[in-house]
Parts: C-alpha cells; structure tokens; sequence
C-alpha cells in the first residue's frame, strides 16, 4: 500500500497580507470564526472593517494553533486565547534564560 501525504501552505508576506476570507479557508474556518478570533484578542485584525481586515504572518500562526486547541482538546475561543498568550510568554521568558545564559 502506497503511503500520501497531503501538506497544505500559505504564505504571507507583509506586502501582501492575508485577509479575513483567506485567513479563514486556511484554518478551514468561516469569516465568523475569524471575527470571533479578533474579538477575543487571539489576531489583530488591521483595517477598520472585516471586509477591509489584514492579518499577517503570526496571525496566521496564532489563528491555526486556536483552531488545532478548539478541535483537539475542546478549547473554547476564551480559553484558546490565555493558552496562546502564556505559550508565547513561556517561549519569550526561555529566551530570556538562554541570553543570560541560563538556560538549558
């Protein structure tokens, strides 16, 4: 039996970011979960309306991770968003350790 593996990209660059639809097929998501995303602080939408929405890179990052914690664990939006924000605090404080040295 042959063995296919199905790998899906999207790349963004800042000139050339995404906006509230193509964030939300990338995340297999809906333009509603998207604005549901920015009203609980997980993305910073850039623009003044979601028709008009930016998102960019590490949106994406964020927005994805949000989507793999509301399906693997049952998270909801609240609790993805405090997951995500003490994930990137950990990773922020670790830097910290290992440019002092101190860490392993």
């Amino acid at each position: 039996m042959k063995s296919v593996t199905i790998t899906q990209a999207t790349v963004v660059c800042p000139a050339d970011p995404l906006t509230a639809e193509e964030l939300a097929r990338a995340c297999q998501a809906e333009v509603a979960w998207v604005a549901q995303l920015v009203e609980v602080g997980i993305v910073a939408a850039h623009g003044s309306h979601p028709a008009a929405w930016r998102f960019e890179s590490a949106d994406l990052r964020r927005a994805m991770d949000a989507r793999r914690l509301e399906r693997d664990l049952g998270a909801g939006l609240d609790a993805a968003a405090l997951i995500l924000d003490l994930s990137q605090e950990i990773r922020r404080l670790r830097g910290q350790l290992h440019a002092l040295g101190l860490g392993s």
